[in-house]
């Protein structure tokens, strides 16, 4: 597999009578980017709204982001989601880089997901206040959402999708400013020099525990509450083969903007034949019962060590019952020999005194902490607030509240809030970036 990422890197985002990029400006036309919209007859409400870093906007509830793109060969961005089902990883897509497309949500019911504030305190905790953001916010219809609520998710998060793919062909005929490639050489094809080298091979494990469809991470259109342990070529998740559907808790979800971009697998392929021979990715699901946890540990231990590796990274999105896979995969990897670190957030309570993860062992000796998901954080008022503030106050978005006995509603009178870092969306970056560094006590 070889594909090619031509970027073109956004400077301004502005409205515009026609869509189209020149010169890092991209222009949107807003009513016939929200007809394409509204092509889906569960999408009743809609609205185009551009906010850039240093604004004093507050987004919630903000459901998902995505990078625009598109494939020259005229495949779908998401195989099995907005087309047909073919095969990602191959070929040439073009990006916009520096710019992402977020949903943002209307509060009926339900599960909510993340705050982003463009500007502030706020900004420090996620990467997306950094970007250029198209924001759609919109709503479905309600009898709909009152019968098959999962279901809403999807309408908006596959809304955001499709418009990230309308975007994208704005750049379909252009010449990029430059051009990533990414190609592994088969596992049993390589040379004596990178074979000499320490093998890697990354574990990735998505969120797929609701048994309701439509909460869970999907790969090729296939709900992964349904997946087993697959090797997979990086190509694929760089390319569109998996897509958010995670909703919370939301600072542990990852993006479809970070199965995109990526981070970990990005370094991993700039370090294949200089440090490390990187073999690829064992993607892995996330289960409730105890049996299917040590079911999926035992196959990705079984591949890995099949594969040759010396060594491994394990990735969890989510925390909680989540954390049984993450460890039981940590030690079956070791018990093979195979050297493993673990990439994870931790939830230790407000005071930072409590466990950091549900289950632990001592053969789980190289975690890297990405931050804490119980982590108090005070944020103050925003000009301006994109959906709906009022979220934070009910229950269903992760790390606010209505009524704590000692710090009251998460959202105080002047519009300030108080809330967990659980809210923060994307906020803990398990994929390999964030824009926290380490405190020393």
């Amino acid at each position: 597999m070889k594909l090619e990422i031509g970027n073109f890197h956004v400077k301004d985002i502005v409205f515009g009578d026609k869509t189209f990029y020149k010169d890092g400006i991209l222009t949107i036309n807003k009513e016939e980017a929200l007809a394409f919209v509204k092509e889906d007859e569960h999408i009743t409400d809609a609205d185009l709204k551009i906010v850039k870093p240093g604004e004093n906007v507050r987004l919630v509830p903000v459901k998902e982001a995505i990078e625009p793109r598109v494939k020259l060969n005229g495949d779908p961005l998401f195989p099995g989601v907005t087309g047909d089902l073919v095969k990602a990883g191959n070929g040439k897509t073009h990006a916009l880089k520096g710019c992402s497309v977020l949903v943002v949500g209307k509060h009926w019911g339900g599960f909510q997901d993340g705050l982003i504030d463009m500007s502030g305190e706020g900004a420090k905790y996620t990467y997306f206040s950094q970007l250029k953001n198209i924001v759609l916010v919109a709503d479905t219809d309600e009898d709909f959402e009152k019968r098959e609520q999962q279901k809403k998710n999807k309408a908006l998060r596959w809304a955001g999708m499709r418009l990230a793919e309308y975007i994208g062909n704005a750049v379909k005929e252009l010449d990029p400013e430059e051009v990533e490639t990414y190609e592994l050489e088969p596992v049993t094809k390589r040379s004596k020099e990178v074979n000499d080298l320490p093998s890697v091979v990354f574990v990735i494990q998505c969120q797929s525990q609701m048994e309701e469809m439509g909460y869970n991470d999907l790969v090729y259109g296939w709900d992964m509450n349904h997946y087993l342990p697959t090797f997979m070529n990086p190509n694929e998740i760089l390319d569109g083969a998996i897509i958010s559907g995670s909703f919370m808790p939301c600072s542990s979800k990852w993006s479809t903007y970070d199965f995109q971009n990526f981070s970990a697998i990005k370094r991993l392929y700039k370090e294949h034949g200089k440090t490390v021979n990187f073999l690829g990715v064992i993607t892995s699901n996330l289960n409730v019962a105890l049996d299917q946890k040590e079911r999926s540990a035992i196959f990705v231990s079984q591949m890995a060590k099949s594969l040759g590796a010396d060594a491994a990274i394990v990735a969890e999105e989510g925390y909680g019952n989540p954390d049984a896979d993450f460890i039981a995969c940590v030690v079956a990897l070791e018990n093979e020999g195979i050297k493993t670190v673990g990439l994870t957030n931790e939830c230790t309570g407000r005071d930072g005194n409590s466990q950091p993860l549900v289950t632990l062992d001592e053969k789980a000796n190289a975690i890297v902490s990405c931050g804490n998901v119980s982590e108090l954080i005070k944020l103050p008022p925003m000009e301006t607030v994109i959906g709906e503030l009022e979220s934070l106050a009910r229950d269903g978005l992760s790390g606010g509240w209505a009524d704590d006995e000692i710090l009251g509603s998460s959202v105080k009178e002047d519009g300030s809030i108080i809330m967990e870092n659980n809210s923060m969306f994307c906020g803990d970056q398990v994929t390999g970036w964030s824009p926290k560094t380490m405190k020393e006590f």
